[in-house]
């Protein structure tokens, strides 16, 4: 086995820990409210706005790839995941200080915004170990492997970046301050 065979390896363990980890933290956190701490209530068109910037950064990152912007692309992608570190350390203080606000809308307009919603959630799970091993890849500059995961990772997490927005904004009229 060669050294880059051997660091994509390591990398894949912990990916997978990270990946398992962390959706496993933020479900015990989002349970846990913290006493006497006043609720974030500004915090949710702050993390809706990073998500609009990250689906907006994943499109430019595309174009630079593309474009043969190789080291821009490479800033924009890690932009992207710091963005994502940041609302997901938002998502978690807001859900931690402040009631989880319930969806006031009825009929069918109920059933997309649940549609919306669920596979949001579920597609930011399946999101993480994809964005860290297609980085992984990039940075072990196996940039053939890197490419192909790259058109599975790059839809879904711009899906999970818009959909982001879209459930903020459909629930924005029910939030209680």
């Amino acid at each position: 086995m060669d050294v880059n065979s051997l660091k994509e390896k390591k990398f894949n363990s912990l990916i997978t820990i990270v990946s398992i980890v962390i959706p496993l933290v933020v479900a015990l956190l989002f349970g846990v409210q913290l006493p006497n701490v006043e609720p974030l209530s500004f915090l949710p068109p702050i993390y809706a706005s990073i998500n609009g910037l990250t689906a907006i950064l994943l499109i430019v990152a595309v174009w630079a790839i593309k474009n043969r912007k190789r080291e821009l692309h490479q800033k924009l992608m890690t932009t992207c995941i710091v963005l994502s570190l940041l609302f997901l350390v938002m998502y978690i203080a807001y859900h931690m200080t402040s009631n989880s606000t319930e969806f006031g809308g009825e009929g069918a307009i109920k059933y997309v915004y649940y549609f919306i919603l669920i596979s949001h959630i579920i597609l930011s799970i399946v999101i993480i170990p994809l964005v860290l091993k297609t980085y992984a890849r990039a940075y072990l500059k196996n940039f053939d492997a890197h490419g192909k995961l790259a058109k599975i990772t790059f839809p879904i997490w711009l899906y999970v970046a818009i959909t982001g927005v879209v459930v903020y904004v459909m629930i924005s009229p029910y939030y209680i301050n």
